[in-house]
């Protein structure tokens, strides 16, 4: 976290001068663009001298490029905006933060470089030093005001610490593709290149969320964004407790979630992308059963979801994609049930799942479409993570065009004691009033 010296130390005119560089490249890669445009991408453009399965290549390609350079003008654009909306608000905490300092000061406080506020004894004569000193009450109210003022400051501290994470996430999101014109929408050939449609005003832009309860999101709600990374883990089994293996090498992984609830109404959604490689296993005998399970995978996965729940009845969508490879097995037999699987899968595939539940019972269904090669097969019969009995399956195979279908059924049995207990509760109530009533009528 940012400390008092650092904001009241660091040289806020820098952002606007890295600002002004990030705008300036913008130009030239607008010059750079007109002349690839004027002398390599009209060659695809027209005429009669080039024809043929190449020139097509070379057309969307060469147009691929020529957004590529757009994009990058709209990314350094919103990269600029972003750093002057950074320095205007800075300056303004900054300002808060002297001015909270100045008050305190002229309230009889003394404040430190690294942000330390004392009373300041050395504007008191020796009389009402000694006054203060042989006087509890007196203590206690220069101890009140030391704390009260010290809050003060450490508050305009913690606003400009969470404008600077803010910031730090508006620049990460900027600079991530958002691929709004890929999959044939438009020009854009690369999932990882520059985002043109990058937000530039930092009100707007994606920010941590803080803490809330009621209708304000939860803590970890809000967007993420790590890589490149690689590393490699390897536990063994004891304790109890399953051995693992992972070695995996990321590119980058972004999430954002969010969440709103009100009353007895939940929305939610998460929207998940990654890009990489990584390879897993568990395996080991614990209290809840023997374990074997491996997979790896390597490619670009993309996942959308949202659920919504009212009371007692609730509701989810999906929409998964996959580019890459992938294989996994495993087995898990327990006193809660069993599972197991059968995976290997080349090329690309997209699926929706959705799914409702009502008090505690829950339905779900999965489609998926295939283009590669692959087989997979799924079975589960038991209790799951998430504290729900899970029944159902799911199998699938391709041989260039292909695909696979699943379904489950959950039973939540903490709702459906709580639906029983409030059903068992309104039955009791209901009958008692019923009771009240007709033994009125026999008066």
């Amino acid at each position: 976290m940012l400390t008092y010296y650092e904001v009241m130390t660091t040289d806020l005119g820098l952002l606007t001068t890295a600002a002004a560089k990030w705008e300036e490249m913008a130009g030239e890669l607008k010059k750079v663009e007109t002349r690839y445009g004027d002398s390599v991408q009209k060659i695809t453009l027209g005429g009669e001298t080039w024809n043929g399965v190449s020139q097509q290549t070379a057309h969307t390609s060469f147009a691929a490029t020529r957004y590529e350079y757009t994009a990058a003008q709209a990314q350094a654009k919103a990269i600029g905006s972003l750093l002057r909306d950074a320095h205007e608000k800075f300056t303004d905490l900054k300002n808060k933060l002297e001015s909270a300092r100045d008050d305190a000061i002229a309230a009889g406080m003394t404040v430190s470089e690294q942000g330390h506020v004392a009373f300041d004894w050395s504007k008191l004569t020796p009389s009402e030093r000694s006054a203060y000193h042989h006087d509890p009450d007196g203590q206690k109210t220069v101890g009140d005001a030391v704390t009260k003022w010290q809050k003060h400051i450490d508050d305009r501290v913690k606003a400009v610490a969470e404008l600077d994470s803010n910031v730090k996430t508006a620049l990460s999101a900027a600079v991530v593709d958002s691929n709004r014109d890929a999959f044939g929408k438009g020009n854009d050939e690369t999932l990882t290149g520059f985002n043109r449609y990058a937000e530039g005003d930092l009100d707007k832009a994606p920010k941590k969320l803080d803490d809330g309860s009621g209708d304000k999101p939860k803590e970890d709600d809000g967007f993420t964004f790590t890589g490149p990374d690689a590393g490699m883990k390897l536990t063994g089994t004891k304790y109890g407790k399953e051995g693992s293996f992972k070695l995996y090498a990321d590119l980058f992984h972004m999430t954002y979630k969010g969440e709103y609830n009100n009353g007895a109404f939940n929305l939610g959604g998460v929207d998940d992308m990654y890009l990489g490689a990584r390879a897993t296993a568990n395996y080991g005998f614990t209290n809840k059963g023997i374990t074997a399970k491996a997979e790896a995978s390597a490619g670009i996965r993309a996942m959308l979801e949202g659920h919504a729940n009212y009371g007692i009845v609730g509701g989810y969508g999906r929409f998964e994609g996959f580019a890459g490879g992938e294989a996994s097995a495993g087995a898990t037999l327990g006193k809660e049930g069993f599972n197991g699987n059968f995976k290997a899968f080349a090329g690309e595939k997209g699926s929706v799942a959705t799914g409702g539940e009502v008090a505690g019972l829950g339905a779900g269904a999965t489609a998926e479409g295939w283009y590669g090669a692959g087989a997979e097969f799924k079975w589960d019969f038991g209790k799951g993570e998430d504290g729900k009995y899970h029944f159902g399956g799911k199998g699938g195979l391709a041989l260039g065009v292909g695909g696979a279908v699943g379904g489950e059924f959950t039973v939540d049995p903490g709702k459906v004691k709580d639906v029983a207990v409030d059903a068992a509760d309104w039955v009791g109530d209901t009958a008692g009033s019923l009771k009240g009533e007709v033994t009125s009528w026999l008066r």
